[in-house]
């Protein structure tokens, strides 16, 4: 197998180079690495051999490097380098060769991130999150923006469909806003669809979410989430396992996954089809000893099709928050995080806005309650759920009770 690094990391090479010009041109001050840790940049420059073909690197540097799971104080990953070349089937001089051009890529990687104000947590240091530390291929080092404790927070994920329906974001929303509201974090992948709606419905509550990328996390992908993810920073984190500077790219997505999973202790399934990625995050879940759930949907829709066989296959079927932490034996925390809503004295203000049989728009609703779109997209599901209100034709609703 060739190991090589790949386009998603020329910008960073670029970028190192034009430093490097900078400073024999102009006499620029020369380049600090923002840590004094060899071990930190030894693991960088690990983390990015065979970036982008599959995680066989870093399953292989975990069995050399930690057998356990578990740090030690002989824990040294320079003393992995060679038998990881040895692991990978690179000549040693071949070997040397790519170690001496990761060593600088991690240079100039480490370099970025202390400007734009970019944490690198390597795998043994204490903020790196201990359930992503035992899985099988865990990345050697976590970039990070925002609070470095959501990661150690306790965390479901939900994930779905970037195209799905209106139904399936407000569900993820729901969720996701009572998850919040219970005391636990949110993880998901900043998508479009029901990630993003999973992050607004914790954010609603004044929870704390984490959003896992496909990119570096000094970029945007997609663009129209950039308030959202700054709206993340505020509680929660947006972390990656590629370095600053990479780009999205389609391979990065599946990879990124297992994290996803990794720093769950389940993974919540919301409208996925046949060939969607959260289908990827769910057998990551599972080979990671995690819990799979899935929200089942209309059957006469594609978009449920992959939820329906993660059922059939014995992922627990779920309608409300409360079937999520019964399956993973959590109990709310007592107080609502600080800032969150009252949900009932919501619903029931909610109810009096119109008289029986009586029907409003959306946009009037919007305007007398002041709600967030999404948070009252979800309580307008449940009310309809609860037999309290119906869609019109014309895209309003009409109360029923």
């Amino acid at each position: 197998m060739s190991w090589r690094f790949l386009p998603a990391f020329s910008g960073i090479r670029r970028k190192f180079l034009q430093i490097t010009v900078a400073r024999r041109l102009h006499g620029s001050p020369p380049i600090v690495t923002p840590t004094n840790s060899e071990a930190l940049l030894t693991l960088v420059a690990i983390s990015l051999l065979g970036r982008g073909v599959d995680t066989f690197a870093a399953r292989a540097f975990k069995a050399l490097a930690l057998p356990d799971g578990l740090v030690t104080d002989r824990f040294d990953p320079a003393a992995a380098i060679e038998p990881l070349g040895q692991a990978l089937g690179v000549t040693p001089a071949g070997w040397r060769d790519r170690m001496q051009r990761a060593h600088q890529v991690a240079h100039a990687a480490l370099t970025l991130a202390a400007r734009a104000n970019i944490a690198a947590i390597p795998i043994h240091a204490p903020d790196y999150p201990a359930l992503l530390r035992h899985i099988i291929d865990p990345p050697c080092v976590l970039w990070l923006k925002g609070v470095a404790a959501a990661l150690n927070h306790r965390s479901i994920a939900i994930v779905g469909s970037r195209n799905g329906t209106p139904a399936g974001s407000m569900t993820a929303s729901r969720l996701g806003n009572d998850l919040a509201a219970a005391g636990i974090s949110v993880v998901s992948g900043l998508a479009r669809g029901v990630d993003g709606a999973a992050h607004r419905g914790a954010l609603d509550a004044a929870g704390i979410t984490v959003a896992v990328l496909g990119c570096g996390v000094d970029k945007m992908y997609p663009r129209e989430h950039a308030a959202l993810a700054a709206s993340i920073l505020e509680r929660g984190a947006l972390v990656s396992e590629f370095p600053p500077g990479t780009a999205a790219l389609p391979p990065h997505f599946p990879l990124r996954n297992r994290i996803i999973s990794g720093l769950s202790r389940a993974v919540v399934v919301v409208e996925a089809h046949l060939k969607s990625g959260s289908l990827i995050t769910a057998r990551a879940a599972l080979e990671q000893g995690r819990d799979v759930l899935a929200v089942p949907g209309n059957v006469a829709s594609g978009c449920y099709r992959g939820s329906h066989n993660l059922i059939k296959d014995g992922a627990r079927l779920v309608e409300t928050v409360e079937d999520v932490l019964d399956e993973v034996g959590w109990r709310p925390v007592p107080e609502r995080p600080a800032g969150a809503s009252d949900k009932r004295h919501e619903f029931n203000q909610l109810d009096g806005l119109v008289e029986p049989g009586g029907t409003i728009g959306l946009d009037e609703l919007l305007a007398r309650t002041g709600r967030p779109v999404t948070a009252l997209l979800a309580e307008l599901s449940e009310l309809e759920l609860a037999g309290k209100i119906a869609k019109t034709a014309g895209g309003g609703f009409v109360r029923l009770d």
